[in-house]
């Protein structure tokens, strides 16, 4: 039986709702907030699950403005899916209640991926799990929260190679009722450097058969994403960095999950052009001001032209546009002929590696020994995983 067959007859469940094709797009920090989420599931047919960018719980609970416009979904959104990220129980939960009983979305992930220095120090994101105890907590508390709404979440092989965490944090997950579980195959220290473990995904499967088990880490092409789930029997994949620049990726996607690879998309420098303008006027709409919007796109522009004949001095200076008008004007100077590059399917985005992950003092001494717990400035408007 072919890959494409078996996917077909075991799509993936995430509480009630069916995900078919088996894809998730990746939470990314001021990358996936409404406009990029709208163009990803276009291209997609509406096939899939793409996760809002991280929510911070206490952000959340204190209804901080930005963080009320980042939990905005498009009424063509659902289901509607919130990534929190949360280091203290008793928030979390009061975090999860309020999705919950005010009905702001149809489902939760909570993020223990997280490599950033400035969370980790404080014993959030990935340095988490390695306190048993802890993610204990924040899962019951999540998960009595969010009453019929299914509750997963997002981790890390663990801090570094001495200190593995995935398999004991994927037992507590199943035993406080957690509905699945997404590994990046790479360590906090890695961040997102080297290559990625897809033999620990296979591993992760092998230990909770109970709830599916999501792959993540160097999905770069959808011809990737196949193998992901041919080799480590994973439920289904999260692709993150593979799509930065590359919405289309999604439609590769479902082509590829349905058996049809002749519709694997290869975009033209003008098509390419025209997906950049509208992911700008998609973003000045939902911020409200077309300025701001492509100057919010800006961090996108050498993304989408990775790989085409794009001089030097005119990527500087479509990184620098504040208008729509010149952004068009700017993208209508190329040779928009240039048809997709060899080559461009491959790796994008943050590539370091190897770094020393900071902790809190004494935190690897007993994994079972909280102390007093993760302080309130772990929570801080950053994400990853």
């Amino acid at each position: 039986m072919s890959t494409t067959a078996l996917i077909e007859n075991t799509p993936l469940r995430i509480g009630p709702h069916t995900v078919q094709p088996p894809v998730v797009l990746a939470p990314m920090a001021g990358i996936t907030n409404a406009p990029f989420r709208t163009l990803c599931r276009e291209f997609s047919g509406g096939k899939g699950l793409f996760v809002s960018e991280m929510i911070t719980t206490r952000a959340l609970v204190e209804r901080n403005e930005k963080t009320m416009q980042l939990i905005h979904f498009d009424e063509s959104e659902t289901p509607r899916s919130i990534q929190l990220y949360g280091v203290d129980p008793a928030t979390v939960g009061k975090a999860v209640r309020m999705i919950a009983e005010e009905d702001l979305a149809d489902h939760i992930d909570l993020n223990f991926g997280c490599p950033v220095p400035k969370v980790t120090r404080k014993g959030g994101g990935s340095a988490l799990p390695y306190k048993r105890p802890l993610l204990r907590a924040i899962l019951r508390e999540a998960v009595s929260g969010a009453g019929d709404l299914p509750v997963t979440m997002k981790m890390r092989k663990g801090i570094d190679d001495d200190h593995m965490t995935y398999l004991d944090a994927g037992r507590i997950a199943v035993e406080e009722g957690v509905t699945s579980i997404a590994l990046h195959g790479r360590t906090a220290a890695q961040h997102y450097g080297g290559t990625a473990d897809w033999d620990a995904i296979a591993r992760l499967k092998e230990h909770v058969p109970e709830i599916p088990v999501l792959g993540n880490g160097d999905i770069w092409s959808a011809a990737d994403a196949l193998r992901m789930v041919a080799s480590t029997g994973c439920d289904g994949v999260v692709v993150g960095r593979g799509c930065l620049g590359r919405p289309w990726l999604f439609a590769d996607l479902v082509a590829a999950f349905e058996g049809r690879p002749e519709d694997i998309a290869r975009p033209s420098l003008r098509e390419v052009a025209d997906v950049m303008v509208r992911h700008a006027t998609l973003l000045g709409e939902w911020i409200g001001d077309e300025s701001r919007g492509v100057i919010d796109f800006r961090k996108h522009v050498a993304w989408y032209l990775k790989g085409f004949a794009v001089g030097s001095e005119m990527r500087k200076r479509l990184a620098i546009t504040s208008s729509l008008a010149e952004l068009r004007s700017g993208l209508d100077e190329l040779d928009l002929d240039q048809p997709w590059p060899t080559g461009a399917d491959g790796p994008r985005g943050r590539t370091s590696g190897n770094n020393r992950v900071v902790l809190p003092d004494g935190w690897l001494k007993d994994p079972y020994d909280c102390g007093a717990g993760v302080g309130e400035d772990a929570e801080l408007d950053t994400s990853g995983g």
